[in-house]
C-alpha cells in the first residue's frame, strides 16, 4: 500500500511540474518572437491643456488648476484634435454630452459653469445655443489673476456629426460618460445612420449600462465598458494560462492600467498578439486603475513600458510622446 502511495505522489508531482512547466512556456516573453514595430498613440482629449491629477474627482473644475499654457489649444474641438493627429495621434477621444435638441455635444464637463460663460448642463440647450458659448472663458493657471483662454472659444464646441465628418478616415474614441442607457440608444439612432466603414473606425466606451443598450442595438460596434473590461480581465486570468481566450475578451476594448498589465497572462507580447487574434484592441493606461485618465506623458512615463512595446498608449500629451515614440524615447 506504501509503495502505491508513493507511485501516486510521484506521478503528481511529475504531472504538477509538467503543468508548471507547460503555463511557463506557454506564456513568458522570452521565448516570444518580438512584434516589431511603433506603439499606436491614442490622444486623450485631443492636443488640451494640462493640470496636476493629484485629488482629482468627477466634479473637479480642471480648467481652474491648469498649468502655464504651452500652446493655444483647448480640449474636445476641433482645432484640439487636427493638433493631435498632425502630431502623430493614431486616434483621438472625446467626450459626449446630450443636447436639447437631441443631439451629442463634444464636451466633457457634467455642468457648463466651469469651462464656460453659462450655467447648468448641454441639456439646458440646444446645439445651436451651445455654439455661441465661450468653452475657453474659465480657463486659469494662475487662481483667477488671468484667464489666457477667455474669448477665444465662442463658437468651438463642436457636435459629433461634425467631428465624424471633419475626420473621415481616422479612428475615434467616444466616450458616454453618464449612466443613462438612454444616452447608449441616442448614440447607436446616430451611428445606425453611418456607413459600416465609418462606424468601424469608431468605438465607444463608458457607463455600463449605455454601453449595455448600445452594444444591444449595434452588436457589432466596438465598445469598452468597467463590466466589459472586469468580465474579460476575470475570464482570462481564469483561463488565459492555457492560451485560451474567453469570449468576453472577443472584439472588445481593454484598456489596462501599467500596475495591472504585468500580471495578466503572456504579458505583453503574447498578450498583444492574442487579444490582436481576437479583434480586440489593447490600450495601456498610467497608473493602477484608480484613474483611468492617467496617461504616459512624459519621456520618464514611457521609460517605464516593457522593451519593444508596440501596443496601443494613452496620453494627455501627444505633443511630447509622439514626437520621442518618433525620435527614439532614448534620443
Amino acid at each position: 500500500m506504501r509503495k502505491i502511495r508513493n507511485i501516486f505522489r510521484a506521478r503528481t508531482l511529475w504531472i504538477l511540474l509538467i503543468l508548471i512547466a507547460f503555463i511557463y512556456l506557454n506564456n513568458t516573453p522570452h521565448l516570444t518572437a518580438a512584434r516589431g514595430g511603433a506603439p499606436k498613440l491614442l490622444a486623450h482629449r485631443g492636443l488640451a491643456q494640462t493640470f496636476p491629477m493629484e485629488g482629482i474627482e468627477n466634479d473637479t473644475c480642471t480648467a481652474e488648476r491648469i498649468y502655464e499654457p504651452e500652446h493655444e489649444f483647448l480640449e474636445n474641438t476641433l482645432p484640439s484634435m487636427e493638433a493631435a493627429f498632425a502630431a502623430g495621434a493614431d486616434m483621438v477621444e472625446l467626450d459626449l454630452k446630450p443636447t436639447q435638441d437631441g443631439q451629442f455635444a463634444v464636451f466633457h464637463d457634467w455642468t457648463l459653469e466651469c469651462r464656460t460663460n453659462a450655467e447648468g448642463t448641454t441639456k439646458d440647450y440646444t446645439m445651436a445655443e451651445l455654439k455661441m458659448l465661450d468653452i475657453g472663458y474659465g480657463y486659469t493657471a494662475d487662481h483667477g489673476k488671468t484667464y489666457p483662454f477667455r474669448g477665444k472659444g465662442v463658437g468651438m464646441m463642436p457636435s459629433l456629426p461634425e467631428v465624424v465628418e471633419h475626420f473621415p478616415g481616422k479612428e475615434l474614441l467616444l466616450h458616454i460618460k453618464s449612466e443613462d442607457p438612454e444616452e447608449g440608444k441616442q448614440l447607436a439612432a446616430y451611428l445606425s445612420t453611418l456607413k459600416k466603414e465609418e462606424r468601424d473606425l469608431l468605438t465607444v466606451y463608458g457607463g455600463d449600462q449605455p454601453i449595455a443598450a448600445l452594444k444591444e442595438l449595434l452588436p457589432e460596434t466596438r465598445v469598452m465598458s468597467k463590466a466589459t473590461l472586469k468580465q474579460c480581465l476575470l475570464s482570462y486570468e481564469a483561463s488565459g494560462w492555457s492560451g485560451y481566450i474567453p469570449d468576453a475578451c472577443r472584439n472588445t476594448e481593454l484598456h489596462i492600467p501599467e500596475k495591472i498589465a504585468p500580471w495578466l497572462w503572456g504579458w505583453p507580447d503574447k498578450f498583444l498578439n492574442r487579444m490582436e487574434r481576437a479583434n480586440t484592441r489593447v490600450v495601456i493606461v498610467g497608473g493602477d486603475g484608480s484613474d483611468f485618465s492617467s496617461g504616459f506623458d512624459t519621456i520618464e512615463d514611457m521609460r517605464r513600458l516593457p522593451g519593444g512595446y508596440s501596443g496601443w498608449i494613452w496620453t494627455n500629451r501627444i505633443d511630447r510622446i509622439a514626437k520621442a515614440v518618433q525620435t527614439g524615447i532614448d534620443d
